[in-house]
Parts: structure tokens; sequence; C-alpha cells
């Protein structure tokens, strides 16, 4: 395995490269088409570079472990603002997940719908391309406009552009408290009816999910509101008031079991350990409905509203047949290596998109060595 120990190593490794590399960090998000190649691990690029609490800035090498990251934010009382999912529980795998893996892959969580994706407060990246070259783009501060905005594109690229070297995130304060109301019982297309409401009310919700299997075995809708004590007691009230329609609801504000439980939703948990393959789907909140009718008998799990769907379908089975009404993309997250070869894990591209990616690629990567077919 080669495993560089700064920038100039891992340029120098990309351009002395005579055969494809597989990119990785922890190694705990091994999605996509399986990837033959000599293995590259950036983890011992590793440690935080600069971190301004007062400037809500922070700047690491992109193998530092995501929980180093999330324990200094935690020390100054600040956090991540995108809530990124830890996948090892979903996928079974082990090792430590890395904030350049969580850039790579656009790791996003529950708090999107507030607070936007990873690449959302993602504000500078250096990495090195398929020549070996490495580029700088963004910076430490907000307004950066200057050039090409290379910094969204790396979010979500998967390796395939560029190895990541260093990144820098503006963070947000951490909340004091967090209630969550829980509606039970509701079926998914009431549930998509409450969580909409809610959603669309004055009342900054933060989370907003809903499980047809839930922890106790019955559906479950879950509605997550943070802030000060006294605001989060007010706006849980309004809100319990305001979808009383669907049935009573309950409060919950205990800190461990609103921590657990949206730690299980953002982590899609309760798939954990089961010999189904994951689905993850993204669509308009309002489709809900019509995906869990094309996937009667399937285990669902509803984050963003609706907007995005976790599913466990019977292995080797291709979803987006049953699919094809519905606007959108489904991405097969975990599978046997065999089936993640027979069926594309990314969404195919329409043409127009596809040239222009495959386009960039060449770009970046003229050899084709960077994590070459992962993502189709």
């Amino acid at each position: 395995m080669l495993k560089p120990r700064d920038e100039n190593e891992l340029a120098a490794a990309v351009a002395g490269a005579k055969s494809p590399l597989r990119v990785q960090g922890g190694g705990t998000r091994p999605i996509g088409a399986p990837v033959s190649g000599d293995p590259l691990s950036v983890t011992a690029i590793s440690g935080i570079e600069l971190y301004e609490p007062g400037a809500l800035t922070i700047v690491a090498k992109a193998g530092t472990p995501l929980a180093e990251i999330e324990a200094a934010l935690a020390a100054e009382n600040q956090r991540l603002p995108f809530e990124p999912m830890d996948h090892r529980k979903l996928l079974g795998t082990s090792g430590e997940p890395t904030i350049g893996g969580v850039v790579a892959g656009n790791v996003s969580g529950p708090r999107r719908i507030q607070a936007g994706a990873c690449r959302d407060s993602l504000i500078g990246v250096r990495f090195v391309d398929g020549h070996g070259t490495v580029i700088k783009n963004g910076g430490r501060v907000m307004k950066n406009v200057t050039g090409y905005d290379l910094v969204k594109l790396m979010a979500g690229s998967f390796g395939t552009l560029g190895v990541l070297s260093e990144v820098s995130f503006k963070v947000l304060p951490a909340t004091a408290t967090t209630a969550v109301v829980l509606i039970n019982g509701l079926d998914v297309e009431q549930a998509i009816a409450a969580m909409s409401r809610a959603l669309c009310s004055p009342y900054e919700v933060t989370g907003v999910a809903h499980a047809v299997s839930g922890v106790e075995g019955h559906p479950v809708t879950m509605i997550r509101i943070e802030g000060f004590e006294e605001s989060t007691t007010y706006r849980a009230a309004k809100l319990q008031t305001l979808l009383a329609e669907f049935g009573d609801s309950d409060v919950e504000t205990d800190p461990d079991r609103t921590r657990n439980g949206w730690a299980w939703v953002r982590d899609a948990a309760k798939f954990a350990g089961t010999d189904g393959d994951i689905w993850r789907i993204s669509v308009k909140p309002s489709d809900g409905a019509a995906v869990a009718s094309a996937l009667s008998g399937a285990d669902l799990l509803f984050d963003w509203g609706g907007g995005l769907i976790w599913a466990e379908v019977a292995a080797g089975t291709d979803i987006r047949p049953m699919l094809a009404e519905v606007a959108g993309h489904a991405t097969l997250v975990r599978a046997s290596d065999e089936t993640r070869t027979a069926i594309a894990p990314f969404h195919p591209e329409p043409a127009p998109l596809a040239r222009m990616t495959h386009g960039l690629r060449k770009k970046f990567d003229p050899r084709g060595i960077l994590n070459p077919g992962l993502m189709g």
C-alpha cells in the first residue's frame, strides 16, 4: 500500500504511478463499483492545521480522523454544520472515517435540510490531480470568489478527479438543547404530509424523519428542534398543536435518547447487519409515497422530510426499473462486489451531463488512474 506522509510525497506517488490507484482514507466507505488498483491511503497526511473558533473556521489535512475534528470543535462548543454520517454500521466496516473521506463523498446527515450539505460548509481544498500537480482552490474565509469553484466540484467526486490533501470548513456553534416530537403509527403518506407541514412551519426544525419500522417495531415519525431550552420547549408545543390532526404525539428531551435516536437515523443503523442490498434514493419529498408503493415490501427509512429514502431489498435487485416513473436518482450503497459490478452503483447520468463528466475527468486525470470505474 502506498502511504505518503505529506502532500509532496502524495504528489510524487501520483506522478510516478504506472498503474491505476485505489484512493482511500480510513476505508470505511467502500461505495461505488469495485476498483482494481494499487491502494493509496492518505491516513498519514493527518492533523489540524488551523482552528480559529472566533472566526468559525477549521483547516485540516485530509487524513485527519473525523473524531479528532469533532472533538476539537466540541471543546469550543462548536460543530460541523452538516452532521456527517458514519457508514461503519451500515456497511460493516472498521477503521476511522477521515475528514477527506467525508468531503470526497459529500457525506451529510439529517441536518442537511437546515444547514446544507458538506459542500455548502466547505470553503477551501488542496488536492493532487492525475498529473501529480498540487492544486489549491478556495481559502479560509467565506468571501472567496476568485477563479473556478473547484471546492464544490471536489465534494462528492470520490477521488476520481484528485486526491485531497487539505480541506477548510466554516463551522457553527453547538446547539444547547434538543427536543424531538414523536408521532407513532402513521403510514407513509400520512408521515410525509406531517413532515412537510413541519418543514413549512416557522419553527425551524433541524431533522425530519420517518421509519416504516422503528426501534420498537412500529412506524415512528420524528421531528427535531434545537436551540435554547425555552425556545425549543415553546416550538415543540407549537408543533404538537400544528400536527394534532395526525394523532397524539410525545416530546422527547432526554439528551442521550435524542442524540442516540438521531445517530440511528443519520447512520441508517436500522439496516446494520441485515442481509439485503441497501439503496439510497433521492426524490422530491412529495414522491416518497410513490417510492414506497413501487418498492412494496421493502424496509424503508425516510430522512430529509422524505427527500432521502434508505431502502433494503433482496440481494441482487435493481430497483431503478421499478422507479422509472419517479424523478430522482438511486445509488446502490451496500451490495456484494458481484452486484456492484453488474449494477452501476451510481445513477446513470443523462447524455449531456455524462459528456461533461467525462470531459472533466480527462482534464483532471488524463491517464485515468484515480479510482477508475468507481463512479461509472
